[in-house]
Parts: structure tokens; C-alpha cells; sequence
């Protein structure tokens, strides 16, 4: 099995309940079928329940296995409302705001999801980035200790050099523009913990750069030793190193020339960007170029998960990012 063969049977171990939002949406619709079929998950459709029963007929759906939850007649509706406004009395927030806010699907999912009446939340294919984000940071919230919200793309290589299913996750390639040096620790930190939760796999995270220990000087480049710096104080156990260049980070040969004191020996699998800049065109370049598959992007640093998709998403897209998002629930 390959690594996100690995994810689903994980998924259906955890028997996790995931709501997904945009549940009047025909790609939606198609991946409940294929959710349900593969026990991915138990499923919460949000949306009035004539339109999605509608839907799902058009479909050839079952929805005997499937809650439908119209927020506007939910028993949750009020009590979500007041968390609410509670959360956001700071913010000047009314009682009309809340009111409307939580017929919001975005916004009701996400309070389910912080009322653990749903274990994770998957939606995006309707909604901008922006929108599903804002929902989950204000709802959800960030996990204690965290700062940053970031994102990390999982990158399936049928073949890598000699080996085969080979994983990669690149990070932050989806949220944040130009991460100072403290949010390029975080996020690398948030990064190795998403390989362990979906992967297993010992995280060996490599912090790139147009530089290798020293061989060009730039702001950009003190930037990325910086950060390095910063996440090996605070996790020593992790293997790590930076500032490295592509290849010195991810093949063994370079490695030696270039680095031969680096505790990666070129076997990198985290691989931190310095830009959003850098990051996008890497994943992109290597689906395309390496005819690698590219899952994500997969939202970091949340209390709890509530994965993005993007607005062309296939039905599979959606179901991937369930699965995801159940075994990083956990």
C-alpha cells in the first residue's frame, strides 16, 4: 500500500465523524458515496435537508448511514450562537452578527467541530481559502503553544531514486506569504508533526535555501539560519539541518560534497520552503515534472483539524482530505 492507501485504513480504524459543510455541492455529494463505501468516516452533510435529499436522489446516494443538518433548525443552533458571541464579545460582536454568521455553514461546521459533535471539518470546494480559514481560526482556534497557522502539501513520488511510494511533505506552500524566522520553526515544527500523525515515518526536516551552510550570504539566506537555529534549540531530537539546497537536502551524493556534516546525509522527507513564493512552484513543478501526487493543502496548527480544499477539487480530492483529516484528529 502507498502512503495514502495507508491513511484511509488508518481512517476507518478511528471510526472518526467528519462534517462537511458544502453538503448542497454534486462533488460533495459523490464523495460521501465514495466515503461511505470505503468506511472512510461517519458524515454530517450541512445544508437544507430538501436540497441535499434532492441531491443525493440525483446521485443514487444512501443517506441512511448519513446525518443531514440544517443549522437554521438545529438543536445546537442557539447555544452555538451564544458561544459565539461570547468567543468574539471582545470584537464588538451583536447578537444579530452571531445570528447570521452561525447559519453560515463555514461557521456552524467549525462550532461542531469545537463542540465535538463533529471530530474534523473538510470544506472548500465552494468556499475560498480565505472563508474556510477564517471560520476554523475563529472557531476551532489555534492548538496551545501554536502562533502560526500554516499548511503543508503531502507529495507522493511513484518512484524516487531507488525507492518506491516515496513520501515527501513541503511546507508552507498554501497559507503563509513570507514567514519570519520564528514562524519558519513553528511551521517546520507543525510539519514533522504531520509526518508522524499521517506517515509514521521519523521526520528529517530540511531547511532550504539558494544556499548551503554559508556557500552564498543574504538576508534571505541569514533568515533560513535563523530559523534553523530556533527549531533545534527548542526540538534537539529531531533530525534537522539548514541552510541547504535542494539537492544537498534530498540526495545523498550532493550531500557529501556539500554538506558532509549534516545529520540528513541527503535523505531529507520535511522539506521547509522560505517562501510561500517557493513552496507553491516546488509542488507544482514536481506533480507536473515528476508525476508526483499532491494532497493537500493540509491546515497545521489547529486545535482541532479542519482541512481546505481547493475550488477545483475532484470528488477524490474530498475524500483524501477526509481521511487526512480524520488520523490527524487522531
Amino acid at each position: 500500500m502507498n502512503a495514502l492507501s495507508r491513511i484511509k485504513q488508518r481512517a476507518r480504524d478511528l471510526k472518526r465523524r467528519v462534517v462537511l459543510p458544502e453538503g448542497t455541492e454534486p462533488r460533495v455529494m459523490r464523495a460521501v458515496k465514495k466515503i461511505m463505501a470505503d468506511d472512510v468516516a461517519k458524515v454530517c452533510l450541512l445544508g437544507k435537508e430538501d436540497e441535499v435529499e434532492k441531491l443525493a436522489r440525483e446521485h443514487a446516494v444512501n443517506l441512511s448511514r448519513v446525518e443531514i443538518v440544517n443549522p437554521e433548525h438545529s438543536a445546537d443552533y442557539n447555544r452555538y450562537v451564544a458561544t459565539y458571541m461570547d468567543m468574539r464579545k471582545e470584537k464588538g460582536m451583536t447578537e444579530e452578527e452571531a445570528t447570521r454568521l452561525m447559519l453560515d455553514p463555514l461557521f456552524f461546521g467549525a462550532m461542531m467541530v469545537r463542540h465535538d459533535k463533529a471530530d474534523a471539518s473538510v470544506a472548500g470546494s465552494v468556499y475560498t481559502t480565505s472563508e474556510v480559514l477564517k471560520a476554523a481560526l475563529q472557531i476551532i482556534g489555534l492548538k496551545a503553544g501554536n502562533k502560526v497557522l500554516s499548511s503543508c502539501f503531502l507529495m507522493m513520488l511513484p518512484r524516487y531514486r531507488d525507492i518506491l511510494d516515496k513520501v515527501f511533505l513541503y511546507a508552507d506552500a498554501g497559507v503563509v506569504p513570507n514567514p519570519g524566522p520564528h514562524q519558519l520553526a513553528e511551521i517546520a515544527a507543525t510539519t514533522a508533526e504531520t509526518m508522524r500523525l499521517l506517515t509514521g515515518e521519523e521526520p528529517r526536516v530540511a531547511f532550504l535555501s539558494f544556499s548551503t551552510k554559508g556557500s552564498a550570504k543574504h538576508a534571505d539566506v541569514d533568515k533560513v539560519v535563523k530559523a534553523f537555529e530556533l527549531f533545534k534549540s527548542k526540538y534537539p531530537d529531531i533530525k534537522a539541518d539548514g541552510e541547504l539546497q535542494g539537492d544537498a537536502a534530498i540526495v545523498p551524493e550532493v550531500a557529501r560534497r556539500k554538506a558532509p556534516d549534516s545529520e540528513l546525509a541527503g535523505d531529507a522527507n520535511v522539506l521547509i520552503f522560505p517562501s510561500l513564493d517557493s513552496g507553491n512552484i516546488a509542488y507544482k513543478l514536481t506533480e507536473r515534472l515528476a508525476g508526483a501526487t499532491a494532497i493537500g493543502p493540509i491546515i497545521q496548527g489547529l486545535a482541532k483539524p479542519s482541512n481546505d480544499l481547493s475550488r477545483g477539487c475532484t470528488a477524490q480530492d474530498i475524500v483524501d482530505a477526509t481521511a487526512i483529516a480524520v488520523v490527524m484528529r487522531g
